[in-house]
């Protein structure tokens, strides 16, 4: 059986890709920070005039709008988001030889979450204010935590999911619950009145940033510490 050296490990060829990713991902994150800490103008009046149109429609459609909190408080919660994460880490260490796989998750959502309260604490972006508010949230507004949560967990858990091979009609419907997961939590945000459409792209775009570098990392652990085979996704 073929072997090779834990000092030198071969690149997966989804390695380029991953970093080409990583790095678009990290630039347009970048400048959008840069947009959000210089208070660049057009990109005010673009997240006000969002935000005005969005929070009309919540206070004019308020069973929608309870609909939401529910998801946003509940289904799409940070904590929900963590828990789930918690269990796959859980269940990872229950098949012992999963022990390093199982590290690398805990440690990427716990860097993901570290992340996103330092940006918010170096950018101090106040949320929208109404008069009428229909919910409300705490610190400050960038990046979303919802929306960078979701993304950073949802990414994270597709990519070991896709790395063991599930079958095809399991791995089709994790991708659109993860789908209908990332992009709702952002909307609802907006709708709820509690972030501006910046704070929840910024969510999205460094969360994902973030997945596309711990890919990077873990495919480039010695063979011996990257304990999930890979494979390519089949019919089941």
């Amino acid at each position: 059986m073929h072997t090779q050296s834990v000092d030198s490990p071969t690149r997966p060829q989804g390695q380029r890709p991953a970093a080409r990713w990583a790095g678009a991902l990290a630039l347009c994150s970048a400048l959008l920070l840069a947009l959000v800490a210089v208070r660049w103008h057009p990109l005010l009046t673009l997240d006000g005039d969002i935000a005005e149109t969005t929070h009309r429609w919540a206070v004019d459609e308020s069973g929608l709008t309870h609909t939401f909190r529910i998801l946003t408080d509940w289904v799409w919660d940070p904590w929900t988001m963590r828990i789930l994460c918690a269990v796959a880490v859980l269940w990872l260490l229950w098949r012992h030889a999963a022990v390093w796989t199982a590290l690398w998750l805990a440690l990427t959502t716990a860097l993901g979450a570290g992340l996103q309260q330092g940006l918010k604490a170096a950018v101090d972006r106040s949320r929208p204010v109404w008069e009428d508010p229909v919910d409300s949230a705490h610190y400050a507004a960038f990046p979303s935590g919802h929306a960078m949560t979701a993304t950073v967990v949802c990414g994270l858990l597709l990519y070991l999911l896709h790395r063991v091979g599930v079958g095809r009609a399991l791995w089709r419907t994790a991708v659109a619950v993860a789908v209908v997961s990332v992009a709702g939590v952002g909307l609802t945000r907006v709708w709820l009145g509690v972030h501006w459409a910046s704070d929840v792209v910024g969510g999205w775009l460094v969360g994902a940033a973030l997945v596309a570098l711990a890919v990077i990392a873990y495919e480039r652990w010695p063979v011996r510490w990257t304990d999930l085979p890979a494979r390519e996704i089949t019919s089941p």
